[in-house]
């Protein structure tokens, strides 16, 4: 049954799962940096430096270790800014799920109303039937 809810569920149903898209969008792009930090975690441990040597290769180590760690701190503000946006794409879908349970209750509720006023008129629709059904029972048993 259509009510004058029923385009407005879809439309809010439809705003809930591309909710849910942005979140699991979220979700991968979080999975991504902090993959992205434990590799480039991974990448300083294996940077050796070097005992003996040249004041160049001191200093070439130098900069890898600090291009390293700029690399690091770049992730982690990855990880931080995706938990961020994890965290709004949440309560973005948390309202966007109370907005389609409004107007899905309201739609339910008056799709009920519309049962039962249908019902009725049908009961009424009976009763009629039943009365002329003796009506016309008993004017033939009063014409015999």
């Amino acid at each position: 049954m259509k009510t004058r809810y029923t385009s407005l569920v879809s439309v809010k149903k439809n705003i809930m799962q591309k909710s849910e898209r942005v979140l699991e969008s979220a979700n991968n792009n979080l999975k991504n940096a902090q993959e992205a930090l434990e590799s480039s975690y991974t990448q300083l441990q294996n940077i050796h430096t070097p005992k003996s040597g040249t004041i160049s290769e001191f200093l070439s180590s130098r900069t890898l270790l600090d291009s390293q760690r700029s690399l690091i701190k770049h992730n982690e503000e990855w990880v931080d800014f995706a938990k961020n946006e994890i965290r709004a794409a949440k309560e973005r879908l948390k309202l966007d799920m109370i907005e389609f349970e409004k107007f899905n209750y309201l739609d339910v509720q008056e799709i009920k109303m519309m049962i039962k006023l249908q019902k009725v008129k049908e009961s009424k629709e009976l009763d009629d039937i039943a009365l002329i059904t003796y009506d016309n029972k008993r004017n033939i048993e009063e014409a015999s």
